[in-house]
């Protein structure tokens, strides 16, 4: 199908719901009147007929980026404009970091031959040319990504590290991500191409981390009203560290998971209802902290919820070392997956030692049968290694925030405490599950699959948001793609 006429084909889906033959003014009344199922495939028919448009603006902008590229001259240039993003921000009436995306993947666009043949008859051959992101950019253009979603990839993974095969790796890569992009929040899928780029190159890992630690800054100033204020620049492992330390004070208010014990449900009913604020629970948690220092213990500051940093690590991946002795390995947080250089988790091993979580070739761990309802601390564990957060689609809560859910359910259908039985999810989705009638099963060590309530609908396959995924489904057709 011909680019014109997927637009075509598109506008005549919107077209043809004859409600909406209406004045412009009207359009909000008239969608209040139509049934549920018609506001959601008119939402999908709009996005389809955008996307469209969207592939349209980003190869235009791609153009006028190259054709601007000559100083005081070129398309912009002899349109007064500074740059083709200012030029772009003005056609578009966009903001300045959208109308910059859209040249940042316009121009991505361009580089190297294009897939398809040029149809213009005098157009010279291109040269055949290895690039890394074509299948990402046919992607683009072919509707399977939004221009958010290739940008996302695209400034994930960087550009191959500098070894013999590492592009072919790469493009694999990008293949692999193209497919997981429907469905996942474009932040989600920048954080996943972040982890497989760090995963690729434990070098450039550490190189990026020792850039972002060489800009830590703390800095306290006060206004022209006297108000004082503070900014904090931080490297990443102290950022995990403070973030972990309001996650464990904060996370009863933020929808993590339910208390067991009485005194612990009340206490996280009374910070539920606290008149102040996120942003101001969070300000007081810091400065008892900082009171605290070192003459409170965890438990006066924090509570039951302890704070802490956890790394997640393949095993067989920690041992070599660089002929400076740096270990060459990469571990992702367990919340959130951002990557940390081996560096970091060789300090972490010496101080603070190590879980040993094994897995099979699916990432199922452990199998504890019957004996017990709820989930262990170290089953728990597992979990957080294989699913790396709440499973439901869409959903970015972390691990930390996850209750454990048995997919055979304890009483209804004599399920196990299995972690191969058993998902994270968040205590919002937890409650929807049970409450709304949905379903999770899994046949075997197969996904586990989402069903609607009543058994309407169609079924979705889960899948893992964990950082280490990658260490038990490698893309397809590359034995030991880890290693090139």
């Amino acid at each position: 199908m011909t680019f014109l006429a997927e637009v075509a084909s598109r506008a005549r889906a919107v077209a043809a719901h004859d409600a909406l033959d209406v004045e412009p003014a009207s359009l909000p009344a008239v969608l209040r009147r139509m049934p549920d199922d018609a506001v959601v495939a008119l939402l999908e028919e709009a996005s389809a007929l955008i996307g469209c448009a969207e592939r349209l603006k980003v190869a235009a902008a791609g153009v006028v980026a190259e054709r601007s590229a000559a100083p005081h001259g070129g398309l912009a240039g002899t349109l007064g404009h500074r740059s083709p993003v200012t030029l772009v921000q003005e056609i578009t009436g966009g903001s300045r970091g959208e109308a910059s995306r859209t040249v940042r993947v316009g121009a991505a666009l361009l580089e190297g031959p294009p897939s398809a043949p040029d149809p213009h008859p005098d157009a010279e051959p291109a040269t055949p040319v290895f690039v890394w992101h074509a299948g990402l950019r046919d992607a683009m253009l072919g509707g399977a990504v939004t221009a958010a979603q290739h940008d996302a990839i695209r400034r994930g993974l960087g550009d191959p590290a500098e070894c013999d095969g590492a592009a072919e790796v790469w493009a694999i890569a990008a293949q692999q991500l193209v497919g997981e992009a429907p469905g996942m929040p474009v932040e989600e899928l920048g954080k996943r191409a972040r982890a497989v780029r760090d995963a690729l190159d434990p070098v450039g890992a550490g190189e990026r981390f020792a850039q972002r630690y060489a800009g830590r800054a703390f800095r306290t100033w006060t206004d022209a009203d006297g108000v004082h204020h503070a900014r904090i620049d931080f490297d990443d492992e102290t950022f995990a560290w403070v973030q972990s330390i309001t996650d464990a004070a904060l996370r009863p208010r933020r929808g993590g998971p339910r208390f067991m014990t009485d005194l612990e449900r009340a206490q996280a009913d009374e910070l539920v209802r606290d008149p102040r604020t996120n942003e101001q629970l969070a300000y007081d948690l810091m400065m008892d902290v900082l009171r605290a220092g070192a003459l409170a213990s965890a438990e006066d500051v924090f509570g039951a919820r302890q704070p802490g940093v956890r790394l997640v690590v393949v095993k067989d991946a920690v041992g070599p070392r660089d002929p400076f002795g740096r270990l060459l390995a990469v571990g992702n947080l367990e919340d959130g997956g951002e990557a940390l250089p081996g560096a970091v988790l060789d300090r972490a091993l010496c101080d603070t030692g190590s879980v040993t979580v094994t897995v099979d070739r699916g990432g199922n761990p452990l199998d504890v049968g019957r004996e017990q309802r709820l989930f262990s601390g170290k089953q728990r564990m597992a979990l957080a290694v294989r699913d790396g957060g709440c499973l439901w689609p869409g959903c970015d809560r972390p691990p930390s925030y996850c209750e454990a859910h048995h997919a055979d359910h304890w009483e209804e259908d004599h399920g196990c405490t299995d972690i191969d039985r058993g998902v994270l999810l968040c205590r919002f989705h937890h409650l929807l599950l049970h409450n709304q009638g949905w379903k999770i099963s899994r046949d075997g060590t197969g996904p586990f699959v989402l069903h609607p309530p009543g058994g309407s609908g169609e079924t979705v396959a889960l899948r893992s948001k964990s950082p280490v995924r990658w260490a038990w489904d490698p893309p397809p057709d590359r034995g030991g793609w880890r290693a090139a």
